[in-house]
């Protein structure tokens, strides 16, 4: 395993932040500064450490959750509640974090785990894992702005479109829509209703690939294996 990628799978910090530390000459691998992000090293045989910290493996926790309104997406925040905060403290001990956004004003399905890599195949678009929300505008869309929106619009230098849009049969009619989307860039959907002329009054996440939210209210939350989460996410399932 790649030394930056072990460090990460630790829990010790982010990929990203581990080469930083790495690259500081803040690591000691088996009793020597290493300097190098992409050293192959062997978690069962060598000795890593970190600001003279030993780094270990952590046990792989996954955790699905109906995330509710107010929470933000994240292990700590100066302002407002955490998602990991609605968690025991067993939970929060294996350093799981969530494994995408959902931002504040936004609720429904999340996953949660520590395992880094995994957590990267369902966010990479190159994966195919699209997410499903509901959305609820301030005011009726008609067909003219639907085909508009389905069109896309240019975000952050790029062209980018819902894979799928529809209306919802569901009270206030014409306002509840069904947006499928691949990419997941910040506040993408509500970015998209702003461009096509609305502002969204709910958004509620209900797919993650092929894993439906059926089950959970709103906060509650529900432990899985790997092969358990895998299957409901890339074969399809409910929580």
């Amino acid at each position: 395993m790649r030394l930056n990628a072990f460090l990460a799978a630790c829990g010790v910090t982010s990929r990203r932040k581990a080469e930083a530390m790495i690259l500081e000459g803040r690591v000691r691998v088996n009793g020597r500064i290493v300097l190098l992000p992409y050293l192959e090293v062997d978690p069962e045989k060598d000795d890593v450490r970190c600001d003279g910290r030993r780094a270990v493996l952590s046990a792989h926790v996954y955790v699905a959750m109906n995330k509710p309104v107010g929470v933000v997406c994240a292990v700590a925040d100066k302002y407002d509640p955490v998602v990991v905060d609605l968690l025991p403290e067993r939970l929060r001990r294996e350093r799981i974090y969530p494994a995408g956004r959902l931002d504040r004003e936004s609720e429904g399905l999340l996953i949660l785990t520590n395992d880094g890599s995994f957590a990267q195949s369902i966010l990479h678009p190159s994966k195919g894992v699209t997410k499903e929300y509901e959305v609820l505008l301030n005011i009726e869309i008609n067909e003219r702005q639907t085909e508009r929106w389905r069109n896309g619009f240019e975000i952050q230098g790029r062209h980018v479109r819902p894979i799928a849009l529809s209306a919802l049969d569901r009270e206030p009619r014409g306002r509840w829509l069904r947006v499928v989307i691949g990419e997941g860039l910040k506040r993408e959907v509500r970015t998209m209703a702003n461009l096509a002329g609305f502002s969204v009054r709910a958004l509620i996440r209900r797919r993650v690939g092929r894993m439906v939210l059926e089950n959970l209210r709103v906060g509650e939350f529900v432990e899985l294996s790997f092969s358990e989460l895998y299957t409901k996410i890339f074969e399809g399932g409910a929580v």
